[in-house]
């Protein structure tokens, strides 16, 4: 029986190695959240599906109304991946591989049907899913004046403070003052790109990339290699409004990309806000004609936030401001939980040491207990927040 059930997990895992390897495949050489693609990955598999490109013939799996020309252009790109070669940047780069069934890949995403991401590729030393757990997305215009930048900033720092992780696309303007705020505030940061993980975009973000990873993680349904384009940007905001239930418009003029994705949030069910600005703003009249036109909240501050998402009832248990008991975490979570300072704050490695864990251990398992609501920042660290042991 020993040898049978060895043999049985063994061929679990050469099963999901080669449904994770068709993933990664189908991440280069496939138009990202194809809905040919994800209806058939979702009744005949990833491997059949990665076959089917690579024979040009996954239009012949299309009913009716999903048609498309594309397929001939996939598998021209499908026979000139390298398998190896891509494996190799992602490691150079620093990028694991998340696909659906993995500890990691967030449940949100399941709302985008059959448009949801093939796979995931994830830098940093944040774990994807629990930094979604307790988020908002913040976006807005790319050209954000002084007053976008400072209410990006400052939103996303109290945000932060009050152990809310802040999800955006890591651009210039809005997205880049959200991530920085929210770094300042001591919370994860997610930075959803629409390039693949060695080709991070824009370049002038550099630095900042560098402190998302070390602190939160950047994410990207993009395999290695694949440069930003305009629709990739387009279509990248779908997993913004996805990871998170609500979406922060801060300033975004008529034409601007952060109304996609306000959209894809409304189709979603996804709670949509704006702040509004000077009417004498173009870059405010897109957040005015969410205001206006899309029955956008009115918010103005991280606590007008933090009330409508927590109306959701998906974030916060009712009284207690977690969003799991403490008794529903796992072995490990709960022996770093317990040691956390109740009122003065401690670093990783104290944590570390006390809870008997290895450093990256720690970092992980804080923040998962951060995106849950158990545990605050604090001047000198970590602390517990008020009841979260006992929720």
């Amino acid at each position: 029986m020993g040898s049978a059930g060895a043999g049985g997990a063994g061929q679990d895992r050469e099963r999901d190695e080669e449904d994770a390897f068709a993933r990664a495949m189908l991440s280069v050489a496939v138009d990202p959240g194809h809905p040919l693609v994800g209806a058939v990955l979702r009744t005949r598999g990833a491997v059949q599906t990665w076959d089917l490109v690579r024979r040009g013939t996954i239009a012949d799996e299309a009913g009716p109304g999903r048609r498309t020309r594309r397929p001939e252009a996939w598998a021209g790109r499908a026979r000139a991946v390298d398998g190896a070669r891509l494996m190799e940047r992602a490691a150079e780069a620093g990028a694991r591989l998340v696909v659906p069934g993995d500890p990691e890949w967030p449940g949100r995403l399941e709302g985008l049907g059959d448009e949801r991401p093939y796979a995931l590729w994830v830098r940093g030393r944040g774990d994807l899913r629990n930094a979604c757990l307790r988020a908002v997305a913040v976006v807005g215009s790319r050209s954000a004046s002084a007053y976008g930048l400072h209410v990006a900033s400052g939103l996303a720092h109290d945000l932060a403070r009050d152990s809310w992780s802040v999800v955006s696309g890591g651009a210039f303007g809005v997205d880049a003052a959200a991530h920085r705020g929210c770094l300042g505030g001591g919370a994860a940061t997610v930075a959803v790109l629409a390039c693949g993980p060695d080709r991070l975009y824009p370049g002038g973000n550099e630095r900042l990339f560098a402190e998302v990873a070390e602190h939160g993680v950047i994410a990207t349904e993009h395999g290695p290699g694949v440069g930003p384009t305009r629709h990739g940007f387009l279509v990248r905001n779908r997993v913004i409004a996805a990871l998170v239930p609500g979406t922060v418009v801060v300033e975004a003029g008529l034409r601007s990309g952060a109304l996609n994705t306000a959209r894809h949030a409304q189709e979603l069910s996804r709670t949509v806000m704006a702040v509004p600005g000077p009417v004498t703003s173009a870059l405010s009249a897109g957040c005015h004609r969410l205001l206006r036109d899309w029955h956008a909240v009115c918010v103005t501050d991280a606590a007008d936030v933090a009330e409508q998402l927590g109306a959701v009832g998906e974030e916060l248990r009712e009284g207690g401001g977690t969003v799991l008991a403490a008794d529903g975490l796992d072995p490990a979570t709960r022996t770093v939980l317990a040691a956390v300072p109740a009122k003065k704050g401690a670093g990783p490695a104290e944590i570390a040491t006390a809870a008997g864990v290895g450093m990256d251990e720690a970092v992980r398992r804080l923040g998962l207990l951060a995106a849950g609501g158990f545990i605050e920042r604090a001047a000198s660290g970590w602390r517990v927040r008020p009841g979260a042991r006992d929720g």
